[in-house]
């Protein structure tokens, strides 16, 4: 299926056919507390290669509920769940998974334990990284959490795509902590940074976000802001068309 890469909203980056397209979203999905059905409709008409999902399942039968919510959005799951605690990466059949683990931070007594989830991927002749987090609403956690993730970051070899529900607007400690050395793929595109992530209902904050690698191209941004989104979780996913070296 074509995915219809926007390609027009910024400058070409003139890699040449060697190099590979990857549309890319990340969504914090809420528990799935909202509408599944319009979450579904939302994802499938988006047509993701990978999805980095944000408080997917992570307690009983989270396997179960992993699978069904990967074949509900028409993908399959590749790493996360309760070892990556609720942070879950989905793609589509045409990326291939070599390699995937797991990080949990430190728990602090009477906090949500938080973690992160990683992947090494092929597309063809490309070879790149998938990671995702969800950082604690404590700022005092933030920080220790931020720097843990960054250097799971710095140990990877291959370029990278990170997904990130940071908790914090840009600007932040832990923002700066994570995106140091990476493209933030909202400024990439004119407008992009000024788009906000959440709340849904009164958008205010952009605490998602997505980093890339500088050796990726992003070709297009967008928070996807649309009647399916507003009744499928209480963020609005970032969708990005990237372009991936051979």
């Amino acid at each position: 299926m074509s995915k219809g890469y926007g390609v027009g909203q910024v400058q070409s980056p003139g890699n040449g056919d060697s190099s590979v397209r990857l549309r890319v979203l990340s969504y914090n999905v809420h528990g799935q507390r909202d509408d599944v059905d319009a979450l579904a409709e939302a994802v499938r008409g988006m047509d993701p290669d990978v999805v980095i999902v944000q408080e997917a399942p992570r307690r009983f039968r989270w396997r179960h509920k992993c699978a069904a919510l990967a074949d509900r959005l028409g993908l399959v799951v590749a790493a996360g769940g309760l070892p990556a605690l609720g942070n879950l990466l989905l793609t589509s059949l045409r990326v291939r998974v070599y390699h995937t683990w797991c990080q949990q931070y430190p728990l602090t007594p009477g906090r949500h334990l938080r973690g992160a989830v990683f992947a090494e991927c092929g597309i063809g002749s490309a070879r790149f990284a998938l990671a995702g987090s969800h950082l604690s609403t404590d700022p005092t956690e933030r920080p220790g959490q931020a720097a843990l993730l960054k250097e799971a970051l710095a140990a990877l070899r291959l370029p990278v795509v990170v997904g990130a529900d940071l908790n914090e607007n840009s600007g932040g400690g832990a923002w700066r902590t994570v995106a140091d050395g990476l493209t933030d793929a909202a400024a990439v595109v004119a407008g992009g940074a000024s788009r906000f992530t959440y709340p849904c209902l009164e958008p205010r904050d952009r605490i998602d976000a997505l980093f890339v690698d500088p050796r990726i191209s992003v070709l297009d941004y967008d928070v996807v802001d649309t009647e399916q989104t507003r009744r499928a979780s209480d963020h609005f996913p970032i969708r990005a068309d990237l372009l991936l070296p051979a």
